[in-house]
């Protein structure tokens, strides 16, 4: 007897593992079946992906393979044969499966035969069934041929029989697709109205189709119904959280900060979305916008769990306003100061606050030219708050250049090597290391600098490396063209003088350079540092003229990226010519894929593109899944 239950247990553990192997091997083998397929079918070989497409769809019974078989058909022009197999499907369904009757219609309009593919088309919609699950499957199949107002009229016929609300998600799709941005706005609102946990899907979809709206049609349509809403329904708040989403897509602040506020006097509990706004506001140089964010919650009181937060970067943004509109203005400087001297009283000096410091120190020293109230201010902060050796080695980093800003050389490189020899295993490390080389070159001693540099071109930090490049190509390219190294070395005097915020000597070293070698190598290197000592001006046309002159005749050289990035930049935030910026951002992404701007510029582009949509036609392809593909290869990923 126990032999026998041993037989029968093995029989059944042996048969199970076996049964097991079997299933693998089928799925290993379908798998590879299929991976073939979509190659040849991608690459339109459709004689070969036709019968691999049709042998997986044996063995799975997925309808979706068998989509992609009657496309190859179709492609080879055997309408017949399509027809045939797919009424040979049929008669083994009971019931009838509808979305079978959508293929035979796409095979038959493909025939040119519009009026029997109609009559299919009706059939299926016709037949499917009150069934939630189905009657996706119906409207999917649709779709997949770009079929969309037959699958807009499944989805009614699937709201008169399983009820309103149903699929007002999907009936948005439909409607976005087939361009009637009215109902598809009204389809997301009812959407929002009736479940505000529905918003993030909402926005995600908009988003989507905002990207495919080349004509702006969507933008008036959006706002006028959104506000309709908050007026006839003003108790759902969706519809506020919903404008005020739209504003921060256009990059207006502004309204999206007033439409915050008012939302925040009913609920009181919009304080986590207002810091945020005000910190994307920061991001994007609306300095003013961020600080009347910051301020709101400010004024809120010093219970407000965000309050200490509003107060520390309405500081960073006035400093950050102060060093990008007016650094000439010494009594602006002196508000600032004043405010930086009042907030660290009341914050206390510690990490959290520590880029305040660097920010209070550098604003003393390089703009007020309080160099020794800079230097007592970061040796008390080193004396008295508990730092770890990256804290600590920043507030070293900020000393040493002040040192340096002070003519006192010796005393930065010392600082620099402490800060190397206790930063060896992080990022700051390497970046001392460059400010360093950058120290050496400053001074004159090209060669020392050029082999630090040299080494920097391996840092795991794109930047770094990328800055170690090119100023190691700098030295390389004009320390041999003479027998002397006069032009590099007042060059590398202009650098340091820009370095110090001594923007009128550099300007005046680097005409002197130009005019005495006008043919030099350094031609489209002065032209950059002429830029950037014009846009700390706030000579912001200036600053494109030579940038735009280097992109004309240097676009092919070291700088070609940092010039159109940086006249990017101009246009984005300071010559308010947003469309021409965002063509420079996609050059950056299409000539120069390689270059350290590459992700800002990609993050820039897609929001530029929402306002200012390329021209360009959308992809003419059958099954929804590529064609949205097709979108997302359109934005470079």
């Amino acid at each position: 007897m126990k032999y026998l239950l041993l037989v029968i247990l093995f029989i059944l553990v042996f048969g199970g593992v076996k049964s097991q192997v079997d299933q693998n091997q089928v799925q290993t083998q379908v798998q590879t079946q299929t991976n073939l397929a979509f190659q040849y079918y991608n690459a339109r070989d459709y004689e070969k992906a036709m019968p691999l497409l049709f042998s997986v769809y044996e063995i799975s019974k997925n309808a979706t393979y068998f989509k992609y078989y009657l496309d190859c058909l179709v492609q080879l022009g055997k309408y017949d044969e399509a027809a045939r197999q797919i009424q040979a499907e049929l008669k083994k369904q009971r019931p009838e499966k509808p979305e079978f009757y959508v293929n035979w219609g796409y095979v038959l309009k493909a025939r040119k035969n519009p009026e029997a593919s109609k009559e299919k088309y009706d059939k299926a919609i016709e037949i499917v069934q009150p069934n939630k699950n189905e009657i996706l499957i119906l409207a999917n199949s649709f779709l997949g041929w770009q079929e969309f107002e037959y699958a807009k009229q499944t989805y009614l016929k699937g709201e008169k029989m399983l009820g309103a609300r149903e699929f007002d998600f999907e009936l948005a799709r439909a409607y976005s697709y087939l361009r009637d941005y009215n109902k598809m706005m009204e389809k997301y609102l009812d959407l929002v109205g009736s479940n505000e946990q529905q918003l993030p899907r909402v926005q995600s979809s908009l988003s989507s189709t905002m990207r495919l709206d080349i004509d702006d049609e969507i933008l008036g349509t959006f706002r006028d119904q959104v506000l309709k809403r908050i007026q006839a329904n003003p108790e759902v708040i969706g519809y506020n959280r919903l404008l005020i989403w739209f504003f921060l897509q256009e990059n207006k602040f502004a309204n999206a900060l007033r439409q915050s506020i008012a939302l925040d006097r009913r609920t009181g509990q919009e304080d986590a979305q207002i810091i945020q706004l005000g910190n994307m506001a920061l991001n994007n140089k609306k300095y003013d916008d961020a600080k009347r964010a910051f301020d709101y919650l400010i004024m809120k009181g010093r219970e407000n769990p965000f309050y200490a937060q509003s107060f520390a970067l309405k500081m960073h943004a006035s400093y950050l306003q102060y060093e990008a509109e007016m650094p000439d203005n010494k009594d602006e400087g002196e508000k600032v100061a004043a405010q930086f001297k009042e907030g660290l009283a009341f914050l206390g000096t510690s990490s959290a606050t520590l880029s305040l410091v660097q920010d209070y120190a550098h604003l003393l020293a390089f703009y007020l030219g309080k160099t020794d109230e800079a230097i007592v201010l970061l040796n008390k902060a080193l004396e008295t708050t508990p730092l770890n050796p990256e804290e600590w080695g920043r507030l070293k980093t900020e000393l040493a250049d002040i040192y340096i800003f002070a003519n006192d050389p010796w005393e930065a490189t010392l600082l620099y090597s402490q800060v190397i020899d206790a930063n060896k295993g992080n990022s700051l490390g390497d970046d001392v290391k460059l400010k360093k080389a950058k120290l050496g070159y400053y001074l004159g001693n090209f060669s020392w600098a050029k082999a630090q540099l040299d080494v920097l071109k391996a840092s795991t930090s794109k930047l770094i490396a990328n800055d170690a490049l090119e100023l190691s190509l700098l030295i390389g390219n004009n320390l041999n063209l003479d027998t002397t190294a006069v032009p590099l070395t007042m060059f590398a005097r202009a650098d340091l003088l820009f370095f110090q915020n001594k923007d009128k000597q550099a300007m005046t070293t680097l005409d002197s350079l130009a005019e005495i070698y006008p043919y030099h190598s350094l031609v489209d290197d002065i032209l950059f540092r002429k830029a950037k000592i014009e846009t700390d001006r706030q000579n912001y046309a200036l600053a494109a003229e030579y940038l735009e002159s280097i992109i004309s005749g240097f676009s092919y050289d070291l700088l070609g990226d940092d010039a159109h990035f940086m006249l990017a930049e101009l246009y984005n935030y300071n010559l308010v010519e947003q469309e021409k910026a965002k063509d420079l951002y996609k050059t950056i992404l299409t000539r120069y894929p390689g270059s350290v701007f590459i992700e800002e510029s990609r993050e820039k582009y897609r929001e530029l593109r929402l306002i200012y949509p390329d021209k360009e036609p959308v992809p003419d392809v059958k099954n929804e899944d590529l064609f949205m593909k097709g979108v997302e290869e359109n934005e470079f990923e």
